[in-house]
């Protein structure tokens, strides 16, 4: 296993939320990773952003590790949930707050709700 695999799979294995972005949840590079990270700050859900720009064996290593040509890429509790198109239909159909009821991971409901009325 690569160094870079190595270290994905320990931030994996160390955090329930994940967000592999460009930039920090604070202040994000791009337009999709500030989308991602913006739903989940909206929501209240604790995550540990890896700012892909800072490494870029992380950035180029994330890419092979999930089989998933773009950033940013969400995990939850280990697995890879997906990109920034995936994360907004997940979020606008209620997938999100199923998967993160599922497992564990609190957010705000009410807040999830706002961004449904918002874009529905």
């Amino acid at each position: 296993m690569s160094d870079a695999n190595a270290r994905i799979t320990e931030t994996i294995q160390a955090n329930d939320v994940v967000l592999f972005m460009k930039g920090t949840k604070s202040m994000p590079q791009c337009g999709f990773s500030s989308r991602v990270a913006g739903v989940l700050n909206y929501m209240g859900v604790e995550f540990s952003d890896v700012n892909v720009l800072a490494d870029e064996d992380i950035r180029s290593g994330i890419k092979e590790f999930s089989d998933w040509p773009t950033i940013p890429q969400l995990y939850v509790k280990g697995e890879f949930v997906g990109g920034c198109d995936i994360i907004t239909e997940m979020t606008l159909s209620g997938e999100l707050d199923t998967l993160f009821e599922e497992n564990g991971v609190t957010y705000d409901k009410d807040a999830a709700d706002k961004i449904r009325e918002a874009n529905g």
